[in-house]
């Protein structure tokens, strides 16, 4: 599970003509840390947001938008040409050029990328998840990204399995995956929640190398700089009975 921020990366409209009431401004930030929402959002935003939140805090940098796998997005603009229809069944000739339109023109909210010709390189269009403000005059454009595992709400419990795996793992460098489990006891996998056992620790270490805490290497794995550093400051968060206890 994962912590999510937004940000205003940018108005596609004219913000100047018609300004933000929110009084938003590029750069602001929401923050999802996995109970709450920490920052100003306006309200005509939130039922665009709170989906693509719930998406990212369960499945991390992994989720990406359907439309996202359209090949029609390097397809370039097209005209109506009956002739064509005994090619296409509907009637299309292609553009073979990108048309440039007006700075404001409603082409613009295309994602980024798209219908260019030659066609982009790579199969970028769509990769970034984001909204749109619904008032297309202003158009403020949010992105939204899991940036940081969630230490918070129903999350807490697994975030803790995940920072001991790192101890463990920091201990015993490049050891065979599946032999993490051997460095805890069996009352540390079976009466702790939740309890550890093959089907969570793949898991949570597939979260752990998405943030890059963790790395796999030819079935081995290894504690990275950054996971170390996540190590040391989670564990000056806690009490010297908690630190006893999870024998960190």
């Amino acid at each position: 599970m994962f912590k999510v921020r937004a940000t205003l990366k940018t108005f596609l409209g004219d913000e100047e003509k018609y300004p933000c009431h929110m009084e938003h401004s590029v750069g602001d930030e929401i923050v999802f840390d996995g109970e709450r929402y920490l920052g100003r959002l306006c309200p005509d935003i939130w039922p665009l947001l709170t989906p693509k939140v719930a998406a990212l805090y369960q499945a991390g940098p992994r989720y990406v938008e359907p439309p996202s796998h359209y090949p029609f997005w390097y397809a370039p603009p097209s005209v109506r040409d009956p002739l064509k229809k005994v090619y296409d069944a509907l009637g299309y000739k292609p553009v073979l050029n990108t048309l440039i339109e007006s700075k404001y023109h409603m082409a613009n909210l295309a994602p980024l990328n798209a219908f260019k010709w030659p066609p982009h390189s790579e199969r970028t269009v769509m990769k970034e998840v984001s909204v749109v403000c619904p008032d297309l005059r202003t158009a403020a454009l949010f992105v939204l990204e899991a940036f940081d595992l969630s230490d918070k709400g129903f999350a807490i419990p697994f975030f803790r399995r995940q920072v001991t795996i790192l101890d463990r793992v920091s201990k015993n460098q490049g050891i065979e995956e599946q032999a993490i489990l051997e460095h805890f006891s069996a009352d540390e996998r079976r009466e702790i929640y939740p309890p550890l056992v093959h089907e969570i620790l793949l898991p949570l270490d597939d979260e752990l190398v998405l943030m890059s805490y963790l790395e796999r290497r030819e079935g081995k794995v290894f504690v990275t700089e950054k996971g170390k550093a996540k190590l040391r400051e989670f564990r000056e968060t806690l009490t010297k009975k908690e630190w006893q206890a999870l024998r960190l």
